[in-house]
């Protein structure tokens, strides 16, 4: 009797540490309030944070990690109404003169037309990667995924698990690639009525403030860099991240995108770029 108690709290204990380990990590233990004060909520025990923007002032979070490579996953339910002139980002980015950067930027419009999908690759501190996206659901009314994949090949932004863009190392061709900067996870919300809704044509209406943007279920599989880091893959993860690219049936999901929702291609900006487009948009953008 004595040696099936002892494995029945073995048994026990173990489901409790899987349990614990199913469900650590938390906006309080992996996030930091970066500006904003109060605007910025961990709410729900710290599995959900709200961001504000009044006429004063916006909000935003940073991780308390730095990460060289990996997949970043948020869920966000954004501003809804009229959100012009409203800008709700999710992004990573190093610090200092010649940063990269990879965004997901999410442009707020006035009641009843869609919000624009920005995105945007850094490396190097230049950008000029700009894709732009119109949603084929209503990203205000329940909550949606959005990840970045970041490998040393390639760099995947997905919504729902459903490839929107793939952006590929070139270095190799003297496209500049984000390989060796870690980088933080940020999220914000703030006030660009100067260019985020028709090129600045409609302002934030401030009579709808504060504005509110919401956030949950942040997971890094990922490498964490500095003192005492370890990766944050699990033991059993094969962190498939690291060499992801697209199959088949993720080129079949990329095409449609591409071919129904996107509504701006720096590739296909000659006016912008008179003197020629760079050289990764001369391959596949779908590999």
């Amino acid at each position: 009797m004595a040696k099936s108690n002892s494995n029945l709290c073995a048994v026990v204990l173990l489901i409790s540490i899987l349990i614990v380990a199913a469900s650590a990590g938390s906006f309080y233990d992996d996030m930091d309030i970066s500006f904003g004060g109060e605007r910025a909520k961990i709410l729900n025990g710290g599995q959900d944070l709200s961001l504000s923007l009044d006429q004063y002032s916006g909000s935003g979070f940073q991780s308390k990690h730095e990460y060289l490579f990996g997949r970043f996953d948020m869920q966000l339910k954004l501003v809804p109404g009229n959100s012009a002139g409203t800008v709700t980002t999710f992004y990573l980015s190093s610090q200092g003169a010649g940063h990269d950067e990879i965004d997901f930027e999410f442009l707020g419009n006035s009641t009843g037309n869609p919000y624009t999908i920005h995105t945007n690759v850094y490396s190097q501190g230049k950008g000029n990667k700009e894709q732009q996206f119109h949603l084929w659901f209503d990203p205000t009314a329940a909550f949606h995924t959005y990840t970045i994949v970041w490998n040393s090949l390639r760099i995947i932004f997905l919504i729902d698990n459903i490839p929107v863009r793939v952006f590929n190392n070139n270095d190799a061709a003297g496209v500049p690639f984000p390989k060796s900067q870690p980088m933080r996870v940020y999220a914000s919300l703030w006030n660009t009525d100067d260019w985020a809704t028709q090129g600045g044509r409609v302002k934030t209406d401030w009579t709808n403030a504060p504005f509110t943007a919401l956030y949950r279920k942040f997971n890094a599989n990922a490498k964490k860099v500095g003192p005492n880091s370890v990766s944050t893959s699990s033991i059993n993860d094969n962190q498939s991240w690291s060499t992801q690219g697209l199959d088949a049936a993720g080129r079949n999901r990329i095409r449609w995108v591409q071919t129904k929702h996107m509504i701006y291609n720096y590739c296909n900006d000659r006016k912008r770029f008179p003197n020629g487009i760079s050289a990764e948009c001369k391959t596949s953008r779908f590999l």
